[in-house]
């Protein structure tokens, strides 16, 4: 693994980079069902036909999305695929190691070229149809039965597969149908630029699992836009001792939307009005049981190796147990992320990447979160997980691959805390429809961040390509 040296960050540009706000008629006359101010979203927006329809001419093909990890496709001719509303494209490692995103049909009848994940031996592309072939450039190398074609419609520069735009950042690949979109990186400030400063350039995957869940795209992905939710679905993660009447949530007070849809919320010291004591290590091994993601088992390690006979309530703990784990990772040879009020203050935190990525990091660790629309339906997505962590230099596992689709339910492959989460998404998504709805209300200071994505999906659907 190439260890990612730590990133030069303009904070001040970063909270400069702050959400444009609720848009004019210019944008919301070309949007069915748009928002009309920032503290309500119209229902229709998650079960629309023709709603998502638009997202599907507009969106998708126009936007930078996370098409896969980096550590998917690890050798040359590597390949896997990466499919949206219909749309197949092939993520393919060069031999120079860059990376290519090419549309998956042959260019005579049509055929998919590759499905799931796998390899193309010696870097060529063979349709299984007719036995054509192109290198994993997408240039073609050879058509059968060429004397049967005519000349002009068989011209290299005719039959070579088409690409999409694609680039790597954070050890992921993203892709944009749209060959003029902007940038990648200046898409995604400042989300980016804050995750870099996290260290997840250095992370891999530990596990990825998915499961198909009956809830619309945007209205799975809110759940996680937010901490407030954690009291109610989580109680067992709420270790700060509350006056019986509080309904603060003490653990994430600070809510930030960005420009370009991005968002972020910061864990409970991000704001000096709220205080209290979490039980740290009690906390820690809550979440490693529950998911094993964020905090993981080498973390409960060193905290419990420094806890002696401490108050694990006491701040003096909690700043003995952050000690041991930078000691830990300089001792373990594992890329440690900067030690900043900045990086301290994300722990346990989000940032949602527009449209459809999340990353929630701790410690050297993270979870992360792609929601995708599934089998052309609006009420339906894949839900895809990942538990991303930093590996000692030189220890790096090997390629990544899906561990599989599992019900939302089972409890073999899922831990407490995800199916706790689950368990509200298809609720959600029932009530979405209820006559007595017509709209979701947001609260203006814990869901800011719902209303900014949505703010920005209507003016990505308003855009003239």
């Amino acid at each position: 693994m190439t260890v990612t040296e730590p990133p030069v960050v303009d904070h001040e540009a970063i909270e400069a980079a702050l959400a444009l706000g609720p848009n004019g008629p210019e944008v919301n006359c070309k949007v069915p069902f748009h928002m009309v101010d920032s503290l309500h979203v119209p229902s229709e927006r998650y079960y629309s036909r023709e709603f998502f329809e638009l997202e599907k001419e507009k969106l998708w093909p126009h936007v930078w999305q996370m098409a896969a990890r980096e550590e998917e496709i690890p050798n040359p001719g590597d390949f896997t695929e990466y499919e949206i509303v219909g749309q197949s494209l092939l993520i393919i490692r060069q031999p120079d190691m860059s990376v290519k995103a090419l549309h998956n049909a042959c260019r005579h009848r049509a055929t998919e070229l590759g499905s799931g994940c796998g390899r193309f031996p010696a870097n060529q592309i063979v349709c299984p149809f007719h036995g054509w072939r192109w290198k994993t450039d997408g240039s073609v190398t050879h058509v059968f039965g060429r004397e049967g074609f005519a000349s002009e419609t068989v011209r290299p520069e005719k039959l070579a597969l088409h690409e999409a735009k694609c680039e790597t950042w954070g050890g992921h690949v993203w892709i944009n149908m749209d060959l003029n979109a902007p940038p990648l990186r200046k898409s995604l400030f400042p989300a980016a630029d804050i995750l870099s400063n996290m260290g997840v350039d250095n992370m891999r995957v530990k596990w990825w699992k998915e499961a198909v869940i009956n809830c619309n795209w945007k209205l799975a992905q809110e759940a996680f836009f937010e901490g407030w939710h954690v009291k109610q679905t989580h109680p067992q993660l709420y270790t700060f001792v509350d006056e019986p009447d509080s309904e603060a949530n003490r653990q994430n007070v600070k809510y930030t939307p960005f420009m370009n849809g991005h968002g972020r919320f910061q864990s409970g010291d991000a704001k000096e009005s709220f205080g209290g004591k979490p039980d740290f290590l009690q906390a820690a091994k809550l979440n490693q049981a529950g998911q094993d993601a964020m905090t993981l088992e080498r973390d409960i390690t060193v905290f419990e190796s420094v806890a002696g006979g401490m108050d694990t309530r006491d701040p003096a703990y909690a700043a003995k147990a952050i000690n041991a784990l930078f000691e830990y990772w300089e001792g373990a040879g594992i890329p440690a992320p900067p030690r900043t009020p900045e990086v301290l203050r994300q722990w346990g935190g989000d940032i949602h990447l527009f449209p459809n990525y999340l990353m929630l990091p701790m410690w050297a660790n993270s979870l992360a979160y792609r929601v995708r629309p599934y089998n052309d339906d609006p009420e339906w997505c894949r839900f895809e997980v990942w538990s991303l962590t930093t590996y000692p230099n030189g220890a790096e596992p090997g390629r990544a691959v899906l561990s599989g689709r599992f019900d939302k339910d089972d409890a073999d492959h899922w831990g407490l805390i995800p199916r706790q989460d689950f368990a509200n998404l298809e609720r959600m998504q029932r009530g979405i429809k209820n006559r007595s709805l017509t709209e979701t209300t947001l609260a203006e200071l814990w869901e800011i961040t719902i209303s900014n994505m949505h703010q920005e999906l209507d003016r990505r659907l308003a855009a003239e390509y």
